[in-house]
């Protein structure tokens, strides 16, 4: 299942479950992917990497409208922007590395490293 028909389904669920907080969040998810897939040069797919960029760009949105809310001393929609963030991340990766996990930067054999040229480009 791709994650434009997860977020589909649990749009139905929300709305079943009468979540207001999610279900927002959730329809404002997928308004962003029916624009990316509708955007002039799309051919009406949308890709799960494409998918994940744009919820990347929303988790950032939300971050930062919180940060400007609090600050400002309007903790009511700081809480709502939180809690539609909290939505958002459930359906990114965990891109922060766990602290409890082994080290896994390892010195590479001879044979594991890239080919030189490829050492010098990156």
């Amino acid at each position: 299942m791709n994650l434009y028909s997860q977020i589909e389904a649990d749009i139905k669920a929300a709305m079943l479950a009468k979540d207001k907080v999610r279900l927002q969040a959730l329809r404002g998810i997928k308004k962003e992917f029916i624009e990316a897939k509708t955007a002039p040069g799309a051919n009406g797919e949308l890709s799960d990497d494409a998918a994940m960029k744009i919820l990347v760009k929303m988790a950032k949105q939300r971050r930062e409208s919180a940060q400007i809310y609090q600050e400002q001393n309007r903790a009511d929609l700081a809480e709502t922007e939180l809690a539609e963030l909290a939505v958002i991340e459930a359906y990114l990766p965990n891109l922060s590395p766990k602290r409890n996990s082994p080290k896994r930067s390892k010195r590479l054999s001879p044979k594991q490293a890239p080919p030189l040229p490829l050492r010098w480009a990156k």
